[in-house]
């Protein structure tokens, strides 16, 4: 494999559409009510940010992971890139910190795009949250302390791909706050936290061996099914409130909620499965479901 495969790999492009699905959700939503402030720019180093801070992500996990031992022989999903001897720890460090600079330049610019006319207290705080953002990206898995390790992966994905996502892209191109923005957001954040509680179900054998305390591994497999549902029912829960708080049409609401379909499909299969390896192929199902959910909502609302 070339080395240009070999960061490609590294990078698991397929992962962008969860990330994406916070941006498209809140900024169409700041479009919808709010089109005279909406920004193509803004849009776009929104999703060049995002970009950048999951591929970021995705590299320090394969780097912390490995450096733990918790990517072995016995890890039943893919085999990342040092694992599989793709990368060395060298290289891999030197991608973690060239993406961090990329984001840190991205996120800087998009700030100063965002924020001309507000006052300059606003570009801090996006600025200190985008430092925030940067390292969740970093400490899921690399250092002695990694929230990953502690059973707080699924907490700060909903933070970072809900609540910071979704109400951050809003506020961004609408330049105000609105509270039922939350509930979008929320949505977003369950969905995007039942992708990782998947993978972590999937992995749990291995992951409680390597001392990888997720919730999926404190939990047990039947109390972690439970705890997926509710993932998915709360997710319904605020898409459904959403929609009646903005006294949209039935049919409106019926299309946009059509990728609950697919999550009521994984939720049968976690229910009926009982080998680990068979949460893998559900990760991809609950991404694209996410996805599809942001990509309904903009056709409704636009």
């Amino acid at each position: 494999m070339s080395k240009i495969n070999a960061w490609l790999h590294a990078s698991r492009l397929r992962t962008l559409p969860l990330a994406f699905s916070s941006i498209i959700t809140g900024s169409v939503l700041a479009y919808k009510q709010f089109p005279q402030n909406f920004s193509i720019t803004v849009l776009v180093l929104s999703l060049v940010t995002t970009l950048l801070l999951q591929v970021l992500s995705n590299l320090a996990n394969d780097y912390g992971d490995s450096q733990k031992g918790t990517d072995n022989d016995d890890r039943i999903g893919p085999k990342r890139a040092i694992q599989a001897g793709l990368l060395s720890f060298t290289e891999m460090k030197a991608g973690i910190v060239i993406t961090t600079s990329l984001a840190l330049v991205s996120g800087i610019w998009l700030i100063i795009e965002a924020t001309k006319g507000l006052n300059i207290g606003i570009g801090i705080f996006f600025f200190l949250l985008g430092i925030a953002a940067i390292a969740a990206a970093i400490k899921y898995t690399v250092g002695k302390n990694a929230y990953g390790y502690l059973g707080f992966g699924d907490m700060f994905v909903i933070i970072f791909f809900g609540w910071v996502g979704v109400v951050g892209s809003y506020f961004l191109q609408a330049k105000s706050y609105a509270g039922i923005i939350l509930l979008p957001a929320t949505t977003i954040g369950f969905l995007a936290a039942t992708v990782l509680h998947l993978n972590n179900m999937r992995d749990s054998e291995n992951d409680a061996l390597a001392g990888k305390n997720t919730i999926a591994v404190s939990l047990g497999l039947e109390k972690s099914k439970l705890y997926f549902y509710w993932l998915i029912l709360i997710a319904f829960f605020c898409w459904s409130i959403l929609f009646l708080r903005m006294k949209y049409e039935w049919w409106q609401f019926a299309i946009a909620a059509l990728p609950f379909l697919l999550f009521t499909y994984s939720a049968i299969k976690v229910f009926r499965t009982q080998e680990a390896k068979d949460f893998d192929s559900l990760l991809k199902v609950n991404a694209v479901g996410t996805f599809l959910l942001s990509l309904l909502l903009s056709a409704i609302l636009l």
